[in-house]
């Protein structure tokens, strides 16, 4: 059997056993999608009269607000999925699971590949379950092309695929799950720092810059622009060097953790 023939059927059997343990204990994804759809909800329906008259002015509706907030929440949703990933591949470290498996005849890679792509096949099923919540709610896409939204779906893989490298990274260093669950925070936490909820303009002068440029807020209003056809600007090239540039330093970061001897 050729190399290559031997990391796919090794990382499609990493895959099936991430997805049946995902599936077996669904308690952890089950508790990151919580947080998403509970914000949607709670900016919709608490603070979405107020919200939408700050963003639109006093002839904007509930609705308009709703059409703002779900790209972000998308995003958000990504970067709550990817911290079970982290916690997952901690727990694997922890528990000698990752020992054995350098012990045996497989193909090294296939244990991370089978993590990474377990965890966006995750993300984009929780991507879609929090977008079902969205249109049950109210958001609408009418003007978006097809090409737009093959656009969007891309975009949405190619973030989760980036997130999900730096998160097997930060499982690979954590010493226990706990630590690793902390250490991949900073995915929850950054869309609150982004356009996610308000617009960028209206923040303060020395934190704009921090928002406009950080990881979550280009590829939000990419999304927002494919999706709502709002302008994208240079919003497009930073999301795609963002995600490419952090698939690249999770993939070496990963990979070179993971080949440490761990003696």
């Amino acid at each position: 059997m050729s190399t290559l023939a031997l990391a796919v059927r090794d990382s499609n059997t990493m895959l099936r056993r991430n997805l049946l343990h995902a599936r077996r204990y669904p308690s952890l994804t089950l508790n990151l999608l919580l947080t998403p759809v509970m914000l949607l909800l709670l900016f919709v329906y608490v603070f979405g009269d107020v919200m939408s008259a700050g963003i639109g002015g006093p002839g904007a509706d509930r609705a308009d607000y709703i059409a703002y907030i779900v790209p972000g929440l998308l995003m958000m949703t990504i970067g709550s999925t990817v911290v079970g990933t982290a916690v997952s591949v901690s727990n694997d470290t922890t528990e000698g699971i990752i020992a054995r498996f350098r012990t045996m005849a497989i193909h090294r890679g296939s244990v991370l590949v089978g993590h990474v792509v377990g965890s966006v096949l995750q993300s984009v099923l929780s991507v879609v379950l929090v977008g079902a919540v969205a249109v049950a709610i109210g958001f609408r896409s009418t003007d978006a092309t097809l090409l737009e939204w093959l656009a969007a779906f891309g975009l949405l893989v190619l973030f989760a695929s980036a997130l999900t490298w730096i998160a097997v990274g930060m499982g690979l260093i954590s010493p226990n799950a706990e630590a690793a669950g902390n250490n991949a925070l900073p995915m929850i936490l950054l869309p609150l720092l982004s356009s996610a909820f308000i617009p960028v303009e209206t923040m303060p002068g020395w934190f704009r810059p921090i928002a406009e440029y950080q990881p979550f807020t280009p590829a939000i209003e990419t999304l927002r622009g494919l999706l709502l056809g709002s302008e994208i600007g240079h919003n497009g090239w930073l999301a795609v060097g963002w995600s490419l540039g952090l698939v690249v330093l999770g993939y070496f970061w990963a990979t070179a953790k993971f080949g440490q001897d761990p003696r």
